[in-house]
Order: C-alpha cells, then structure tokens, then sequence
C-alpha cells in the first residue's frame, strides 16, 4: 500500500504528510551542492553539509518560534531613556548560528576563489530557516568593501564585523530611507554639521527604515557642505557612552520577517565619521548596496527552495482520488515546473555570488549580472510560494504549516535595495553608461551559444531590443522591465544548458524561453520528464 493512502480502518489523521523537520538542507538540496562545485566552492562542501544539519535542525524548529514572539522595543525606563529592543531567545540562538557560521565575514577572513559562493551558501540554508535574520548578517557582511573607501575606520572596526565569536562580533545596519525620498536617496534631508575634530560630523534628521537598530554600528547618508556623503555612526562612543544622539522612534509592524526588528530613527547631534569623500555618499554606499542586493538573490532563492522543498515532500505523502498526489500527472506538472523555477534561481544566485570574488574575476559582468538576477529572481519568488501553497491545499493556508510565513516573507527581497522599479531602470543605466558590461553579461550568456536554437534566437532578440531602445530613451524606459526579465531568462538557460541535467535545461527553455513570460506554473510542454525533475528536488527523508 503506498504511504498515505486511506483505508476504512484508517482515521482521516493519518493521511497527513509527516513534518519536514531535522533533515539536512543541503545533503537534501542537490541542485544547491551542485552549484556551489560548479562555481569554485568545492572547498566548502563539507562546512555546508555540517552546517546544513544545524539549519536543517536546530535553525528550523526556532525559526517559527522567532515569528510568533516579535521584537519588543523598550524606548524609556522611569527618568531615562533606554532605546533598547528585547528579543526572543529564539531570535538571539538564530543571530548567533549565523555569526559562528561565518555569513557576514567568511570571504573577508578568507578572501579564496568561491568563497562569495560558500558564504552565499551559507546565508540560503539560514535563511529557509528564517529570513529575517539575514538582515543583520547581510548587512555587516556588505559594509565592509564600502568601509573600506576609509582604511582608518576600517582597520577600527573590521576586526569586530569580521570577529567570528557572537559574544564579540559586532552587527553593522544601514540608514538611508527617508520618509519624502524613499529610494530617492538624493532628496534626503538630514543633514551632517562638522566638529573640531576632523573626519567627525553630528547628523540631525529622521531615518524612515533602520534595520535591526541595535546593531553596533550604521551606515548612513546625510547631506554635509560638500553634498550627500556617507558616514559611519556608532551606537556607542569610544569611551562606552551611548551615543546619545542616536534614538529609535519605533519598531515598524510588518507584513513579513517580523522577527527582525525595522525601525524609524531619529538623529539629534548623533556623532558620526565621514565614510569616503565628501559629497560622494551614493559612490560610498553603492558597494554596500550591491552586495545586499546579491543578498536579496540568495535569500529569494533560498524561499523558494523551501517552498519546493514543503510542496514536493506534501505531495510524496498525500493521497488524493486513489494514489499519491506526486503520481498525478498534473501535479507532476505543476511540480516539476516549481522546481525548475527554484533550480533556475540558485543557479543564477551562486553564479552571481562567484562574481563578487573580485580577486579572481573582472567586474563587468557582476555590474550588469547584479541589477538583472536582483529584479527577476525576486520577483518570481512570491508567484512561486503561492503556487507551492496551493499544492499542500489548505493545510497550506492555516499556520501549522511553513507556507504563510514563507509568503509574507516573500515579497520582501523585491523591495529592499530597491523595487522593481528602480532595479529594471538601473539595468538601462548601467547599459547606457557601461556598455561593456552588457557585452560582458552576453559573453557570459554566450558560452552556451550553439548548444539550443531557442537560446540562440532569443540572444539575437535581445541585441535588437536593446539597439532600438538606445536610439528611442523614453521607450527604453517604458519597457525596462521587460528587457530585464529577457536578461535574466537568457542567462539562466544558459547556466542550465551548461550545468543542469538536460531534462531540467529543456524544460526551462520549453517554457520560459520558448513560451510567452507571465504564465502560470504547471504548464510545461508534453514529453518533459517531471518525475525525474521532481525527484531531483524532494527531500528524501526516511520513512
């Protein structure tokens, strides 16, 4: 009798999927293992397999339990003001298996060939766990090549973001929404007033998104006399005074990651020190921003493998109309279409994550790679935790199960670093003003040129697109999501062509390449092998 099928003398309860718990995420993730290897972290293997059991474990029953128990922001104590926020333990236990990991400092600590890859690695089989903890760790991880513009307050402070002891680490934010702006960073107005001493500013104004406000430090854009500038702004003085400052307003009440506490602040004379050049505060921070928006990609590839991971278990061990849901053809179809989605992105997250060893590749193909992953595989993730919920039915809607909070999370990922929006219009404007780095994304996309015509065609497509919109700007713009959305399908079928077993590589090009986008999942053309697909992707956890 197949597992889950009901008999007369079986209660309804037993044709329940068991829970998908205290299993090894990576061991059980192979399109994952495979990427890594495929892009320089061989290395690395055994560290993610002994830190997948822990995400798989330890990491996966706190996860909900940090959801359910939200940060508590405790701003005044009688005749003082405290600006402290109180965490579940569940919350502190995550940070601190992340800090030990080494995701916010293994590639600074040991700047090798894939390491951007393991450490990405890393972030995605914390994040399935939660994903809100990310944040912190994502940022710290990203100050530190924007620090670096300032090797004084680098050599200061990288030994403490790099420090891989959670009882010594420090956590560094970000600061640079603002309520009229919003990603309009240059229309900030706080402003940054010069002190006796050189380098160190006071800043006055009003921060509109903080996250994670007790880290150690932030960085900042505020505009000085030389312009928008960018500054790092302790929470503690040198001598272990608070920086008085420095106030959080309020902790915001979120759709999704509401573990992680996001605030509004305020600046009244908080000490800060210039970061880079005067007036260059958007240079400055671009590099940490780029590498968050990287983050973005991981995290939003690691939700959708957890989704695939839930749907493609739910399925193996539930029965509908006489068999197992997984032997329904249609389901298999909608199955295997998931899991091609959820292939297809941590294919592009890993290899965007080994762009960023600058050491060991040039930088071009990451200007252009980083925009282009960070708008389509965010933006994929939300349909796909939908349709992975639909699949476990209503056991999917009630909170028991993962899947509501996978999909409150999910649309996080489009709009941190910038929404779609602005993400589609940085494409076109890293196109026009670096048009070497779109030669280097289609150089990238050409090492699987010949191997299918549908690629090929739809290469050619694309150079003819990006011509007339050069010669017509407000077209361009007009269209810019759609010229991103075509980057990114082409450069994740070639990364499948070349790496992925050849059923998954055409089922990809059969629906995203040769199909019209915007389709629902479920839909792949006849003769693709969705059982091997699906097998491919399932967790196999023993009986």
């Amino acid at each position: 009798m197949s597992r889950g099928v009901l008999t007369p003398d079986q209660p309804p309860a037993l044709d329940q999927p068991p829970p998908l718990q205290d299993y090894n995420l990576f061991e059980h993730d192979l399109p994952l293992q495979e990427a890594v290897a495929d892009e320089g972290g061989e290395w690395g293997l055994e560290h993610l397999s002994a830190f997948g059991a822990i995400a798989g474990g330890q990491a996966l029953r706190l996860g909900p339990i940090a959801d359910r128990n939200p940060p508590v922001l405790r701003s005044r104590h009688p005749g003082q003001r405290l600006d402290e926020v109180e965490f579940h333990p569940a919350w502190t236990e995550l940070l601190r298996l992340g800090i030990e990991a080494g995701i916010p400092s293994l590639p600074w600590r040991d700047p090798r060939a894939g390491a951007h890859v393991v450490r990405g690695a890393l972030l995605m089989l914390l994040s399935e766990a939660e994903a809100g903890v990310a944040c912190p760790l994502s940022m710290t991880y990203a100050a530190v090549p924007a620090l670096r513009r300032s090797p004084e307050l680098a050599a200061e402070w990288e030994r403490r973001f790099l420090d891989p002891d959670p009882k010594t680490a420090a956590l560094c934010g970000m600061a640079m929404t603002e309520r009229q702006g919003g990603s309009d960073v240059r229309s900030n107005t706080t402003r940054a007033g010069p002190t006796a001493d050189e380098g160190v500013f006071v800043l006055t104004g009003h921060k509109w998104f903080c996250s994670h406000p007790v880290s150690e430090a932030f960085l900042v854009l505020a505009q000085s006399s030389g312009g928008l500038s960018c500054f790092l702004l302790p929470r503690f003085l040198p001598d272990g005074s608070p920086n008085e400052g420095f106030r959080i307003v309020r902790l915001k009440d979120k759709l999704g990651t509401r573990a992680l506490a996001s605030a509004e602040v305020e600046f009244e004379g908080a000490v800060a020190s210039l970061v880079g050049e005067e007036g260059q505060g958007v240079r400055t921070i671009i590099d940490m921003v780029n590498h968050t928006r990287l983050d973005c990609v991981l995290g939003s590839a690691a939700l959708m493998r957890r989704a695939v991971a839930e749907a493609t278990h739910h399925a193996a061990h539930r029965a509908a109309f006489g068999k197992p849901l997984i032997d329904q053809p249609l389901m298999q179809n909608v199955l295997a279409d998931l899991c091609v989605e959820s292939e297809a992105a941590t294919r592009l997250a890993m290899r965007l994550a080994h762009s960023y060893d600058s050491d060991f590749e040039p930088p071009e193909f990451r200007r252009m790679a980083t925009p282009v992953a960070k708008y389509w595989v965010c933006k994929r993730t939300t349909p796909l935790v939908v349709e992975a919920l639909e699949c476990l039915g209503g056991n999917g809607f009630v909170e028991d199960s993962a899947m509501p909070r996978l999909l409150r999370d999910s649309p996080l990922n489009s709009i941190w670093e910038g929404s779609g929006n602005v993400i589609a219009l940085d494409v076109l404007r890293t196109a026009s003003k670096e048009p070497e780095t779109v030669e280097a994304f289609l150089a990238e996309v050409g090492l699987a040129g010949g191997m299918d015509q549908r690629l090929d065609a739809a290469v050619k497509k694309i150079r003819e697109v990006m011509t007339d919109g050069a010669a017509d700007s407000s077209s361009a713009q007009y269209m810019a999501r759609g010229l991103a959305e075509r980057l990114a399908l082409v450069l994740q079928a070639s990364l499948m062509l070349r790496h992925s077993p050849p059923e998954v590589g055409d089922a990809f090009l059969s629906s995203r390449i040769s199909q019209a986008s915007g389709k629902a999942f479920g839909i792949l053309p006849m003769g693709a092998d969705c059982p091997a697909i699906i097998d491919r992707h399932r967790p196999k956890l023993a009986a």
